[in-house]
């Protein structure tokens, strides 16, 4: 039994990449045995991350728990080291749990081209990649989990998506990969310092570095995990990549993708190198707050349903970097919920955009019209539910992320500006006006109303069994993290502020 949670951490990253492999040796007519292989190898992956949030010591929320640390290149000191604490924990359940989901989802709704063999093995490869940066501590490890998803994502964008595929998926691709670049140099000078790649050890040791170089250094790091998240002004490959990938693709990319970056900040910048972060603090508050009040000007400008979603996805991660910014333990508590919050509620909207694309063959808003709630009510209401949760109402998930953040921002760590970091948490207390003004609007335009004339004849059905099933935990987990915000805390508690201390917040 302790053998079997040991490996628990592996068995939840590496089935999805099994599932890929067999599905890869099933005949591509046999769409049924492709999605059954889906379903079960990620059903059976969110059992194993199940199991170790069953097996979770949540009173050392702060330590390494079912640790697995093998030999792999011993000439450069590299390390199979995976592990779980309590903000990896909450990021691989999200991973697995959302990729579950999104298979299910795909049951009944594969894009055209139709490929049921090469669309699910995609999905489960990116699902291996997701899930096993956050439970690499090892920095070799890290970034080959972390450039494993750029491949499958570039995929299911230039194959299954919009129009502009093309475009979009090489824009997504370079970017990232620009990043990358910046973050492997970060990593390779952090090697040459001290001899390890080994996160935790570098971690304790918190290398030393002339005042020059670490600004620089972290300035590399910076740049691979702010494109990935997106910061602003480094988003501009994010709203064509929404836009373009199929209904699936849209959902993990704003779901999970983006956690990526911002947990890169959390995992490995700030803890390994405070000094540069507490340097680089107030650029980073101040690019997110500038992305909350420009995301939601953005969104006040866009026409089209599936674009205005992932502009918005560019302001809630500018409060996600700046309770990060903080360094204190709400802020970096306030981050982490964020996150969460950020992949369950705009997972939701965009997978509630793709089915309203497949009733009205429309994303445009001025199309749409208004009345979808008198011809298709249930849809529509969710629509207007997970709006109000995404613009921060108390009560919903979406609270929880933004308020903390702001409150953080009045008092952040000390050594940082404390009149900068007020103007930021006046800014963000701007953007969440912002923000509920243009969901408010979006819904005015496509809910209300009566349904034109051009759509009196369609004949749209609601939502359906497939729909229904990937949908609900979404909607309950949104309601749940809303009024029982400790089901969340509590597990990241302990490893947020842990970080925070070393700031001496």
């Amino acid at each position: 039994m302790e053998t079997l949670e040991k490996w628990l951490v592996t068995l939840a990253v590496f089935l999805p990449l099994v599932g890929s492999l067999v599905i890869l040796l099933i005949p591509k007519e046999n769409e049924t045995a492709a999605k059954v292989t889906a379903l079960l190898a990620s059903g059976l992956a969110l059992l194993a991350g199940i199991a170790i949030a069953f097996r979770f010591d949540y009173s050392a929320a702060h330590e390494l728990q079912m640790a697995v640390k093998l030999s792999w290149i011993p000439q450069i000191d590299v390390n199979y080291h995976v592990a779980v604490d309590g903000i990896s924990l909450a990021l691989l359940l999200l991973s697995l749990f959302i990729t579950f989901l999104c298979v299910i989802y795909s049951w009944d709704h594969l894009p055209e081209p139709r490929n049921a063999k090469a669309f699910l093995a995609l999905m489960l490869l990116l699902e291996t990649g997701m899930s096993g940066t956050f439970v690499a501590f090892d920095l070799i490890l890290f970034f080959i989990f972390w450039e494993l998803v750029l491949l499958p994502m570039y995929f299911l964008i230039g194959l299954w998506g919009g129009p502009r595929r093309e475009y979009a998926a090489i824009k997504f691709f370079l970017y990232t990969l620009l990043g990358s670049a910046f973050m492997l140099l970060g990593f390779l000078a952090l090697y040459f310092k001290t001899g390890t790649f080994d996160i935790v050890e570098l971690t304790n040791a918190r290398p030393e570095f002339a005042r020059a170089t670490s600004l620089i250094l972290f300035g590399g790091l910076f740049l691979g995990f702010a494109i990935k998240v997106p910061m602003f002004p480094f988003h501009t490959w994010l709203p064509d990549a929404h836009t373009e990938a199929p209904t699936v693709g849209s959902v993990l990319l704003a779901a999970v993708l983006l956690k990526m970056g911002t947990y890169g900040f959390v995992r490995i910048a700030l803890p390994i190198l405070p000094e540069a972060a507490r340097s680089w603090a107030p650029t980073i508050g101040l690019l997110g707050a500038i992305g909350i009040i420009y995301a939601a000007l953005c969104c006040m400008a866009q026409s089209d349903l599936k674009r205005l979603i992932a502009f918005s996805s560019v302001g809630h991660m500018g409060f996600v970097m700046l309770g990060i910014a903080t360094l204190t333990p709400i802020g970096i508590n306030a981050a982490v919920f964020g996150m969460l919050a950020h992949g369950v509620i705009t997972g939701m909207l965009f997978f509630l955009a793709g089915s309203i694309h497949e009733r009205y063959h429309t994303r445009e808003i001025a199309e749409i019209g208004g009345g979808m709630l008198k011809k298709i009510p249930l849809i529509a209401s969710i629509l207007a539910f997970m709006s109000f949760a995404s613009l921060g109402l108390p009560g919903l998930a979406g609270f929880w992320g933004e308020f903390p953040a702001l409150l953080a921002s009045y008092q952040p760590a000390p050594g940082l500006p404390l009149s900068a970091f007020r103007t930021f948490m006046v800014m963000g207390g701007i953007g969440t006006v912002l923000v509920a003004g243009y969901f408010l609007w979006m819904l005015q335009r496509v809910n209300l109303g009566e349904v034109p004339s051009r759509w009196q004849s369609l004949h749209a059905h609601d939502i359906n069994a497939y729909e229904l099933i990937s949908w609900a935990p979404l909607i309950v987990l949104t309601v749940l993290m809303g009024v029982y915000p400790k089901l969340v805390f509590s597990v990241t508690n302990g490893a947020a502020t842990a970080i925070a201390r070393i700031f001496g917040a």
